[in-house]
This record gives structure tokens, C-alpha cells and sequence, in this order.
């Protein structure tokens, strides 16, 4: 298979428990946590290892819950390389509400980047990519960072021939979107962020699909995929559109989903199978994910035996413009 690089600059400890209920001034009695390596790019690793490929996980730890974070990944079998972190790799908290079902997500600031950090983890990406490969930035950006900051990833991938997929959101979503300098092979987002960065509601497949096409043929990337949770996915180019239909799931946990889609949907690719197959992998990854508790991941056997279940039929685009307000 074609290698498969994941970029994390902002990982965290994931701790993930439940209480009886979940509710203001008192001490909420909880139970025993599961605590797992987080933030996107490590988890899209962790996803194509589950899933029976292999990932190299770039990653900015420090500190002693950084320590933690990559003798978890160890244990798991993820082969890492350390980029030295500014701080502390940080925290991060999910507590379900067992009478309601709910589920309370607090995600703490990773520590403050400088240009000379970023300097140095671009020079430790750059020759860390494979000519054709993949690299994957997923998760959010650390503070002190700038919102170019993805673009220059990108310029990175186009120097040394390598494939960027990109998984990110807010100002540095938007700056790409606005300035992706040589585009990347694959953006995704979910419908949240989609909605946000086209500045207007997307109520339906159509609307999605005609934004994801705008985005392709502006060349923010070759390849745009819009979740749209239960209802699936939305992949377009400049010339096509198709939407990934999962099955029925329980859901237990949403945490996960979008890495498992990206880690699955990127090592499709990597195998040399088509967007549309490479489609129906993520989201049977996606699907099998919400099936898991707290912040783990998709099983194997489960995305194994959904992806026979899963539909990929072409979608008609709403009207073209796309752009934001």
C-alpha cells in the first residue's frame, strides 16, 4: 500500500467515563475511566491500524501526560514519530450521562506554538513524506499557530510529490477554503463545520453536494467530502458527486466517527481502490465507530460487516454558489 503519514500537532489524553447524572454543584460520582491517545491525525493512524493498514503518526508531545500519550500508541502497535512540543500535551474530558444519555465533552488548550516551533515541525514533516504518499493533518490547530498554517502543510505535500488530506475546522478551515495554495487531495469536514464555513444553512444532500463541487473547482482540493452524520457522506469533485449511505446503527458514542471515516476512507485510497469505493469504506468505518463506547474507535469485524451494507449513489447538486457570505 501506498504510506500513510497522520500529522497531530494538538494531541491529547482522552478520558472518557459516565456518572448516574450529570448536573451542577455536586460531586458527581463516576465510574472507572478509559483513557485513550487522542487528536485527530493519531487517531486516523490508530483507525488504519484497527482497520489492517499500517500509519506512521508524526506527533508534538509533552510533558508527562505526553509521555502517557505515546506509551499508549506503543502498546498499540502505532509507529510514531516525536516532534517536540512548546508545553504539556493537554487533557481531554467525556462524561456520559447515563439517565439521559448524554454526553458532555470538554476539550482543554494544548500549549502555545511559536514561528520557530512551526519552522521546525514543518522541516521534520517535510522530510518525513514519501514521494505519492499520504499525509493526513486531522485535528485542531494549537494556539500561537497561524490560521495559514494548513496551507503551508500543503506546500510541504507539493514539494515533496506527497498527498494532503485535511480534516480541520474553524479560522484555519476558512483561511484554506480562502487560500489553499497548491490544494490538497481530500478535504473533509463534517455538517457543522460545512454550514459554517459556507456562512448558510446546507438542509439537504443537494445543497451540500453543490457546495462540496464549488469548493472542488475553486481547487481547494481534488477531492471534498461533507459528512452529514446519519445520513452519510457527500463526496465531490469538480465533475461528480456521490453520496455514501450507511446502514441503521445503534449509536452509542459519535466521538470517533470522522477520524475512523478519514483513517478507513485514506487507506481505501493508499490500497489503489476508487473514491467510490474509498467512500463506502469510510462510511462503514463511520458507522461501525458510533457503535463502540466513549472515545473509541471503529472494530474491524464491525466496518467489515457494514460495508456490504453500505450505498454509494450519485447525488444531484443544488445550484451552483457556493461562495460564503
Amino acid at each position: 500500500m501506498t504510506p500513510i503519514l497522520t500529522l497531530t500537532l494538538n494531541p491529547a489524553l482522552d478520558l472518557a467515563t459516565s456518572a448516574p447524572s450529570v448536573y451542577p454543584g455536586a460531586k458527581l460520582r463516576c465510574g472507572p475511566p478509559r483513557i485513550d491517545p487522542g487528536g485527530g491525525g493519531i487517531n486516523v493512524a490508530r483507525a488504519v491500524r484497527l482497520l489492517g493498514g499500517d500509519a506512521f503518526a508524526l506527533v508534538a508531545a509533552g510533558g508527562p501526560t505526553g509521555a502517557q500519550l505515546m506509551a499508549l500508541l506503543a502498546r498499540e502497535g502505532v509507529r510514531t514519530g516525536l516532534l517536540a512540543s512548546p508545553g504539556d500535551t493537554r487533557i481531554s474530558l467525556s462524561v456520559g450521562d447515563e439517565s439521559s444519555g448524554a454526553q458532555y465533552r470538554f476539550m482543554l488548550p494544548g500549549p502555545a506554538w511559536s514561528e520557530s516551533d512551526a519552522e521546525i515541525a514543518l522541516a521534520m514533516l517535510e522530510g518525513s513524506l514519501s514521494e505519492g504518499g499520504f499525509c493526513v493533518l486531522s485535528g485542531s490547530q494549537p494556539p500561537g499557530l497561524s490560521d495559514g498554517f494548513p496551507a503551508r502543510i500543503a506546500a510541504a505535500c507539493a514539494r515533496r510529490g506527497a498527498r494532503l488530506v485535511i480534516d480541520t475546522a474553524g479560522a484555519p478551515l476558512s483561511a484554506f477554503a480562502d487560500d489553499p495554495g497548491p490544494g490538497a487531495e481530500v478535504l473533509r469536514m463534517n455538517d457543522d463545520e460545512a454550514e459554517a464555513l459556507a456562512g448558510r444553512p446546507l438542509p439537504d444532500g443537494a445543497a451540500t453536494a453543490a457546495f462540496a463541487r464549488d469548493l472542488a473547482a475553486r481547487g481547494v482540493a481534488r477531492m471534498v467530502v461533507l459528512a452529514r452524520g446519519a445520513e452519510g457522506s457527500v463526496l465531490a469533485t469538480a465533475d461528480r458527486t456521490l453520496r455514501g449511505i450507511p446502514p441503521e446503527v445503534p449509536v452509542r458514542s459519535r466521538v470517533g466517527a470522522g477520524d475512523s471515516f478519514v483513517g478507513a476512507f485514506t487507506l481505501a485510497l493508499a490500497r489503489g481502490l476508487a473514491p467510490a469505493a474509498a467512500l463506502c469504506h469510510g462510511v462503514a468505518a463511520a458507522s461501525a465507530a458510533v457503535m463502540t463506547e466513549g472515545t473509541a474507535l471503529c472494530r474491524r469485524e464491525d466496518a467489515e460487516r457494514l460495508l456490504p451494507l453500505c450505498r454509494v449513489e450519485p447525488v444531484r447538486a443544488g445550484p451552483a454558489g457556493a461562495e460564503r457570505a
